[in-house]
């Protein structure tokens, strides 16, 4: 079990504090009333947050425990820091190896908000527009594509309002076996989209989500900027933000690293980086892994955009990322409930993994869960977690 949390515990600020002269003992007298009370109020914080640290922890194991998940981490942060984060567990229910908030999770469709991310860069740099149609980049595909697409907008792709197939593993259309690179089978896959017969929203929703409409927003930043996905990824995540994503499945026949579990007949059963999930033409909506601790820091960027500072990119375009379109915006639902403003997404990681993420965009806090299991005992188990975190974090 690992975990970060406030620097000093009950213990640490005591002896630090008797290191420094400042024993509860010593003339507190020669202190003014004002700074006394100040001192008292830091420390009792510390002691009071180290407190929610340590209970949390025990509660997360006692979740795994209960709900059979190999392995749970989890985070609280605000736009400065990692307020709270923990791992617990083991990489696989089949090994002895140990968690750590190193280990590499598949985070499935929460790659859709890093996805949205990379092109809002280039939509700042003036290469497209919310409003591009697809067919002013695509124009050689119209002819053959259902009419009822003919207007369809890089934003209505990115929040799921185009009225694309969801391809989301089950009940799909026959897809033919298409030949090429990454960025060629994409291209093939897009045609054929294209060409069936649009999906619209029942009378609860207002979209229909879709993985595939995920896939022909990308291939619009791929037409215009001459590069591959996979090759914006590395750009935009590590080689200018040094976040340390990586492609497809945690490395975990070479590495010591996380195995995803799927059930079977109600038994876990580890799954090996070298299965082959079949998520070719999707990828962008769901194929990154990362370790947590640094996926924080893309969750840090966000809350600092939404706070009104400009980083990466501009605080207006978190802004209408987040919350300029209704129930699911551009990466992110968007969720207006019981007063509370959140930013919210999951994945299931090819049914193998489960990660959570709340953005508490009024208290400027947000909560991630990563695991390596996916059936409904996870789910179960996460949202209880979760609801803790708040609980204890104030949201």
């Amino acid at each position: 079990m690992q975990c970060v949390g406030p620097k000093h515990s009950r213990h640490q600020t005591n002896t630090n504090a008797k290191e420094r002269g400042l024993d509860w003992s010593f003339n507190l007298v020669a202190l003014k009333t004002k700074k006394v009370k100040e001192i008292i109020t830091i420390l009792l914080l510390c002691i009071t947050t180290a407190g929610f640290g340590q209970k949390t922890v025990q509660f997360a194991d006692s979740i795994r425990t209960a709900f059979s998940i190999p392995e749970i981490c989890y985070a609280v942060v605000d736009a400065q820091s990692i307020i709270e984060a923990a791992a617990t567990g083991k990489h696989s229910i089949a090994l002895p190896d140990t968690a750590s908030l190193g280990d590499r999770f598949h985070i499935g469709s929460n790659t859709k908000a890093m996805t949205a991310f990379v092109i809002a860069k280039y939509v700042e740099k003036g290469k497209l527009k919310w409003t591009t149609k697809f067919f002013d980049v695509y124009p050689e595909w119209k002819e053959k594509s259902k009419p009822y697409y003919a207007n369809i907008t890089l934003q209505d792709l990115l929040s799921h309002r185009a009225g694309i197939h969801p391809f989301q593993g089950e009940g799909d259309p026959l897809i033919p076996n298409y030949k090429g690179t990454h960025q060629e089978k994409r291209k093939q896959f897009g045609q054929f989209v294209l060409t069936l017969v649009p999906v619209k929203p029942d009378g609860t929703n207002s979209f229909v989500y879709s993985n595939a409409g995920y896939t022909l927003a990308t291939l619009m930043l791929e037409k215009v900027t001459g590069k591959t996905w996979e090759q914006l990824i590395e750009k935009v995540f590590n080689k200018d933000l040094k976040l340390n994503v990586k492609l497809s499945w945690p490395e975990n026949q070479k590495n010591q690293d996380t195995w995803g579990h799927s059930t079977e007949n109600g038994v876990l059963k580890p799954i090996p980086s070298t299965f082959d999930y079949h998520l070719d033409y999707t990828e962008p909506a769901g194929d990154i892994n990362i370790k947590l601790t640094d996926y924080v820091k893309f969750l840090q960027l966000n809350l600092s955009g939404l706070a009104g500072k400009n980083n990466y990119l501009k605080s207006t375009t978190y802004r209408f990322m987040h919350t300029g379109v209704e129930n699911y915006s551009l990466g992110w639902f968007n969720i207006y409930e019981n007063g509370n403003e959140l930013s919210v997404h999951s994945g299931t990681g090819a049914f193998t993994y489960f990660t959570i993420v709340h953005i508490d965009r009024q208290k400027g806090r947000a909560y991630a869960i990563f695991t390596n299991s996916f059936n409904d005992n996870t789910q179960q188990g996460v949202r209880l977690l979760m609801r803790k975190l708040k609980e204890h974090y104030g949201s």
